[in-house]
């Protein structure tokens, strides 16, 4: 009786072993909130501070479990060259915007915007750590 409860013991765990990170392999968690409403409509658009700013539409980004107007302005690009790709929301995903050219690509962070310079010179910013 001993060894036939062990034997099954042992069958389980190998059972386990094999199932349970396959199991594991296939699970996903995340929160759907759908597709964000459409844009608002801008009706003026403020004049350009300067030569060298480049205009952002506004966009709604996800936050939680709901959307967040996010209205245009004017900035400048993190370094020269650099395009902006805005957010989209696409096949049931939203991508967040960027920054993307010749140095690579630098996603906005949100938390900028409280700063007057917003993305300006963000590259040098987010990569210092890389020159050392």
């Amino acid at each position: 009786m001993r060894m036939k409860n062990l034997m099954w013991t042992m069958l389980l765990s190998a059972v386990l072993l094999v199932v349970v990170p396959a199991v594991g392999a296939q699970v996903s968690l995340g929160i759907r909130i759908g597709r964000p409403p459409a844009p608002r409509v801008l009706r003026f658009q403020p004049p350009s501070p300067g030569p060298d700013y480049v205009w952002i539409d506004g966009y709604w980004y996800p936050v939680g479990g709901h959307y967040r107007w996010h209205e245009g302005y004017w900035t400048r690009s993190p370094y020269a060259g650099a395009r902006w790709v805005g957010p989209r929301y696409e096949g049931g995903q939203f991508f967040e915007g960027y920054w993307e050219g010749d140095r690579g690509r630098l996603a906005h962070d949100h938390r900028w915007d409280r700063d007057s310079g917003r993305d300006y010179d963000r590259f040098r910013d987010e990569h210092r750590d890389d020159r050392h």
